[in-house]
């Protein structure tokens, strides 16, 4: 048997019990509003293999008192999960900051309509190819190594090359 303890030190005044397990009513719930889809990456993956997160980060917002609020959650694959818990634990706001108003401007919470990332001013645009459209990708893979290029810098060279000027 084992036994975890937590330091006094890291316990977060005025939170107490810390974070909660989540109800399959609540996870249905956000599987109804949001479909079997990674709202980060836009993914489709099985139900009950997306995780529901935060879209303030606990460390930093907590947890709302009272009944859960689907808008203040996300449903998120695994992979997006990690990536967006190594981005906040690596920003100011989660480190020193605290304020979560910061957080909810951030990609990590609203990836539809955000103005940084990590409170870094960058965008970021994730796309997926299934099905038919693999052959989509695969051209554009091609073409992108015939220029000597990397995918993504193909892609945006696409892009800049049909600005109006």
């Amino acid at each position: 048997m084992t036994k975890y303890t937590l330091a006094d030190d890291i316990v977060i005044t005025g939170r107490k019990g810390g974070r909660r397990t989540f109800p399959k009513k609540f996870k249905a719930t956000l599987l109804a509003r949001d479909g079997e889809q990674c709202q980060l990456c836009r993914g489709t993956f099985p139900g009950n293999t997306l995780q529901i997160d935060h879209r303030v980060p606990y460390e930093v917002g907590g947890d709302l008192e009272g009944e859960l609020q689907p808008e203040s959650f996300m449903l998120l694959c695994g992979s997006c999960n990690r990536a967006k818990s190594w981005a906040c634990e690596h920003c100011e706001n989660w480190k020193a900051i605290k304020d979560p108003t910061i957080c909810k401007t951030c990609m990590f919470a609203s990836p539809d309509h955000y103005q940084h990332i990590a409170m870094t001013q960058k965008r970021q645009l994730t796309l997926n190819w299934a099905g038919e459209e693999v052959q989509d990708y695969d051209i554009l893979s091609r073409q992108a190594s015939a220029e000597g290029q990397q995918l993504a810098e193909y892609v945006k060279h696409i892009l800049n090359s049909r600005r109006d000027p």
